[in-house]
């Protein structure tokens, strides 16, 4: 063999043997990342060759997929801060539910404040958020703290959960930075510049980097309503973040690094296949229609008190009173958009027929719909029987259901005839009587 042909041999044996160790290297940080996340549900293969298919998620009776995601501080999952492990770190200091609805892509999110009474931890204290830690206090035992911690909060809201997701709220500066910094607009003022440094004006878009959100995540003081801002400023962040990922186009380290994040800082009760479902229905998901669900607005449910000196968090009816709380959530967490919409329809009658809109009006009531409001438009020559029109977007599950039982598409607010009420969300107009 010449000399020029040894050379190009052993660079092409040095180029193989580099892609073999790699190769090696790689199938096992995937397999350890996805036995992290998973709980050993699955290796690497499982989520790189995957077909069309779809393995439906878990649901309740109602056909609705509850998650409890929890969320754990310190900047590892054994709650290690610097040199040390701070004695708050296996605390849950957010708890927050996720529903959704796999057919109809309704998604809504609500937490729970961390002071909230319960009835009996580990401690004399006795708060919502010891639960976790009293089921897994020496770190050891991660699925008996978060079952824990899931029929706990499934007890208090009457609901049955599929799955679980524990995040460590530290691994937001790493998966914030590696995205480049996220956008959140918050609904409140907040300045806890003395704690986190977090300070904000409601209403207003701003960009941030992994140290802020965290500190956003933690901020509790300077705002309006304590933890159930925390809550809602968390539930910003989660979509800020999903927003990020949507948008940008992740590099290859990108994603490397943001996968080695993940593997270290999030366990779940999810399969491989259920992982890739849960992503490809977020895929599809119009982000902007998520509901944020709260205990204290429009109505308050939660209220503050003192029990033996220490300050909780409390059901308005009385510590361990949830019924109401309870009726709240089926009512949010429906199936049908207007048990928790707010919408008013107002039903016109464009014919020489009178009575019309008052015969549409009791048909629409005996099918469910509320807030119908009824009177006469100009007559004119049109070919629908009805025409449908959305004057405002705030109720996308009750127009999804008008449009189907009206087998139309609902036209827009700039197509509305001059001279009809824009003060209703849906407009519905008889153009000819029906048989």
């Amino acid at each position: 063999m010449s000399k020029k042909r040894k050379i190009i041999t052993g660079i092409v044996i040095t180029i193989l043997s580099l892609l073999l160790v790699g190769g090696i290297i790689f199938i096992i940080w995937g397999n350890d990342i996805i036995a992290k996340i998973t709980g050993g549900q699955g290796n690497i293969f499982d989520l790189i060759f995957q077909d069309e298919t779809y393995e439906p998620l878990k649901t309740d009776e109602n056909g609705r997929t509850n998650i409890l995601a929890f969320g754990t501080s310190g900047y590892d999952m054994e709650g290690t801060e610097g040199e040390y492990v701070h004695d708050g770190a296996q605390l849950t200091d957010s708890i927050m539910v996720i529903s959704l609805n796999q057919e109809t892509g309704d998604l809504a999110m609500l937490s729970l404040p961390r002071d909230l009474k319960v009835s009996t931890t580990c401690t004399a204290t006795g708060k919502i958020n010891e639960v976790y830690w009293c089921n897994n206090m020496d770190g050891d035992n991660e699925q008996a703290g978060a079952e824990a911690l899931v029929a706990e909060v499934g007890d208090i809201l009457g609901i049955d959960f599929q799955y679980y997701a524990h995040l460590n709220w530290g691994s937001l500066v790493s998966i914030v930075d590696i995205l480049g910094g996220i956008t959140v607009t918050l609904d409140e003022d907040i300045n806890d510049e003395l704690y986190t440094g977090a300070i904000f004006e409601a209403n207003t878009p701003y960009t941030i980097n992994g140290g802020q959100a965290l500190g956003l995540a933690r901020a509790r003081h300077g705002t309006t309503s304590g933890d159930f801002s925390r809550g809602a400023s968390q539930q910003k962040i989660l979509i800020g973040i999903k927003d990020k990922v949507l948008e940008k186009d992740l590099s290859i380290s990108d994603l490397l690094n943001l996968a080695s994040t993940l593997g270290d800082n999030l366990r779940t009760d999810f399969s491989v296949d259920e992982l890739k479902t849960l992503a490809h229905l977020l895929s599809e998901y119009d982000f902007n229609n998520i509901r944020q669900v709260s205990l204290i607005e429009p109505e308050n449910y939660m209220t503050t008190g003192t029990i033996n000196g220490i300050s909780y968090v409390l059901p308005v009816g009385g510590a361990g009173y949830y019924a109401n709380i309870q009726n709240y959530v089926a009512k949010m967490f429906s199936n049908d958009p207007r048990n928790y919409e707010d919408y008013t329809i107002l039903v016109l009658n464009a014919t020489e027929t009178p009575g019309l809109a008052s015969t549409e009006q009791t048909t629409l009531e005996e099918d469910g719909y509320t807030n119908i409001y009824t009177g006469d438009a100009p007559t004119g020559e049109h070919d629908e029987e009805y025409t449908l029109y959305a004057v405002t977007n705030t109720a996308p599950g009750t127009q999804k259901l008008l449009e189907q039982k009206y087998h139309t598409t609902m036209k827009s607010l700039d197509e509305l005839p001059a001279g009809i009420s824009q003060e209703y969300d849906f407009v519905i107009i008889i153009n000819k009587e029906t048989e």
